[in-house]
């Protein structure tokens, strides 16, 4: 045997005297007494300036309000034509119709149809504070996910209720069966110099409007 194996067999056999003499504990029985919860002062105020931080236009505003603040919003971003999800409330779709017209429900409308729409209309499942990211699962007031990602603008309402901490606390609202779509700002890219364009993977403007409930 050359002093080279003779070496390694020595460590190897000190490792495995090591190891017979540990006492091999069961992974099940290995605390994980992980912190599920973070508590902040101002959490919805946290979600607001996280927000912000991805230039997105976040503003907060009282339950009555909504409605003209969705028409303010969709008015200040230059759309002409709206689209609002089927589960949306119907003093949204009454505030929207009587400034832009027609609103679409989304229900029938096709991928050449979404390209005509300036603006989306939706809700939220859930809001996350320490990152300022809005979570999509695409139920009721939420539409499916091309409805969100073609038109250049974004408008969602999001209730205080709905803001969550952080991630784990929030995935533990989200239910993993349903598609969901994670948005943070604008949808933006940069190339190799880093020069930001927005625009290129979903909606150019987000806008978010948060609301007591």
């Amino acid at each position: 045997m050359s002093a080279g194996n003779s070496a390694r067999e020595a460590i190897l056999g000190r490792v495995r005297s090591a190891l017979a003499q540990t006492e091999r504990v069961p992974v099940s029985s290995i605390p994980r007494d992980y912190r599920t919860e973070r508590p902040t002062a101002d959490l919805v105020g946290l979600f607001c300036e996280r927000v912000a931080d991805y230039r997105a236009t976040v503003e907060r505003v009282e339950p009555g309000e909504l409605p003209a603040a969705i028409v303010a919003a969709a008015r200040a971003a230059g759309a002409r034509r709206v689209l609002a999800p089927a589960g949306v409330p119907q003093q949204w779709y009454e505030a929207l119709s009587s400034e832009f017209g027609q609103v679409d429900d989304g229900t029938d409308i096709d991928t050449a149809g979404l390209e005509r729409v300036d603006a989306v209309i939706t809700t939220a499942v859930v809001g996350i504070a320490e990152t300022g990211t809005i979570v999509l699962d695409h139920g009721p007031g939420q539409g499916r996910r091309a409805v969100t990602l073609v038109p250049d603008v974004h408008i969602c309402v999001v209730r205080e209720s709905q803001v969550a901490d952080d991630v784990p606390a929030a995935l533990r609202r989200l239910d993993p069966a349903r598609p969901m779509t994670f948005i943070s700002g604008p949808s933006a890219t940069s190339d190799i110099e880093l020069n930001r364009v927005e625009g290129v993977h979903g909606p150019r403007t987000l806008h978010v409007l948060v609301a007591p409930g």
